[in-house]
């Protein structure tokens, strides 16, 4: 039960309330349909939805954030360059290996007390970051942020499922993508500010400041949102079978690793953007970061109209595999592009291409992490786990090749970019086969 007595709404995929457990609506409102309230009071849905939005940048804001810093971070420690790169690196495998543990851990002990022992531990690891003698001790330090932060990402996907269902969590998914898109695109900007103020170490000193405000607010505002009645007993390895059955399940699997592999594409424009648009087609700087931006206002704007017009007038399958296709046909547009057929191609084309590629993402990755999360009632830790640890082991192991042909070239990033997307594609009709599924018309449940 949620601080001073609160209890949580609840209700199926038609807006009735599930047996057992206490519907709480303000006076003379009522709940809509999958929407809570907590409280009792209708507005606390919007902090909670900015809290957990909050949990979902707050490890992307620990990664950008520090990109402006590095060549100083090499000169302060008097390392080269590739070991502080590593801390980069140490930091992501964190993310990924850190929601292996803490999915199930959740689903056995509830949503808050693994999100508040993570945070605590983040906190804890970022404050250490600004304080560290040796590059050895930053990426060890980093590590232990990258595990610790994972908590508030897997967290936020699981407890958006104890919310919701259907409908309201593809819809949820999208404004979630809205809050935490900002993220990529302010963190650089604030690390630059802060860096004009102060060194590298400030940075951490605010990443730590802001940690311990979302803990805060974790602690005071966001209840518990697994029932005991639904978690599961027994010991780490009982807690592990959950996620055995789901990658058993074909159809969860084929929605996870659609969404690795989409991501995948994502991840290798993050990768290889900076060096294409400014080295081989000659933008600038302040080009190049008006152009990053707009992307990820076109992924943001297209999360919205997935969740506020797609959403419960489209089946979600096909609004996926929409998206997919505009994917895969704007990624073979820069492929054929990158090798000359079309001549001689200048900024604006490769650039109007990779803002379809990007925008068309805010249709996939919401409903690629909602159609998985649906087939996983009472395991969403579990789920949640393994959607974000495949999303980011895929995208390590593939963006390292959008280099692979050296500096003169933009055909790696164009051929990584339509591979990922066809394979995202082939996992989506070969294993999920949406023409046969009657489980996720309009979105509703299975």
């Amino acid at each position: 039960m949620p601080e001073g007595g609160a209890s949580i709404y609840k209700s199926d995929d038609n807006g009735t309330p599930v047996a057992g457990v206490e519907a709480v609506a303000p006076p003379g409102a009522a709940a809509p349909p999958g929407e809570r309230t907590v409280g009792g009071v209708r507005r606390a849905g919007l902090l909670v939805t900015f809290i957990l939005g909050g949990l979902t940048a707050v490890t992307p804001l620990a990664m950008d954030m520090y990109l402006p810093a590095l060549p100083e971070v090499t000169r302060s420690l008097n390392a080269p360059a590739a070991t502080v790169q590593l801390t980069l690196t140490a930091c992501l495998a964190g993310m990924a290996l850190g929601q292996l543990v803490v999915g199930p851990m959740s689903d056995r002990w509830g949503r808050r007390r693994p999100l508040l022992v993570g945070l605590a531990i983040y906190v804890v690891a970022t404050a250490l970051c600004a304080f560290a003698p040796t590059v050895e001790l930053l990426v060890a330090c980093r590590l232990a942020q990258g595990l610790a932060g994972a908590a508030g990402i897997v967290i936020a996907r699981a407890v958006a499922r104890d919310l919701y269902d259907g409908v309201a969590l593809a819809r949820f998914f999208s404004t979630l993508m809205l809050i935490s898109g900002m993220a990529p695109i302010l963190a650089p900007l604030i690390g630059g500010q802060v860096l004009r103020f102060t060194d590298w170490r400030g940075v951490f000193v605010v990443l730590t400041v802001l940690g311990v405000l979302l803990t805060a607010l974790v602690w005071t505002k966001l209840p518990e949102t697994l029932a005991p009645a639904d978690r599961h007993g027994g010991n780490f390895g009982d807690a592990l079978a959950p996620m055995r059955r789901l990658l058993a399940d074909r159809v969860f699997t084929g929605y996870m690793l659609a969404g690795g592999f989409a991501f995948a594409a994502l991840f290798s424009y993050v990768a290889a953007s900076p060096f294409v648009m400014q080295e081989i087609y000659g933008a600038s700087p302040q080009t190049f970061s008006l152009l990053f931006g707009l992307n990820s206002i076109g992924l943001m704007i297209m999360g919205q109209v997935n969740g506020k017009i797609l959403v419960g007038r489209v089946r979600l399958d096909k609004a996926l595999g929409a998206g997919l296709a505009v994917v895969v046909a704007a990624a073979t547009a820069l492929l054929l592009m990158s090798l000359g057929v079309f001549g001689e191609t200048g900024l604006v084309p490769v650039a109007a291409a990779l803002f379809v590629l990007m925008s068309s993402m805010g249709v996939v990755m919401p409903n690629t992490q909602t159609l998985p999360l649906m087939r996983a009632r009472h395991a969403a830790g579990s789920a949640s786990a393994l959607l974000g640890t495949t999303g980011f082991l895929i995208a390590a192991v593939v963006s390292p090749l959008v280099g692979i042909a050296g500096e003169d070239t933009a055909v790696p990033m164009a051929v990584v970019q339509l591979a990922s997307a066809l394979v995202a594609t082939a996992c989506f009709l070969g294993m999920c086969r949406p023409w046969k599924s009657g489980t996720n018309t309009k979105g509703g449940g299975v």
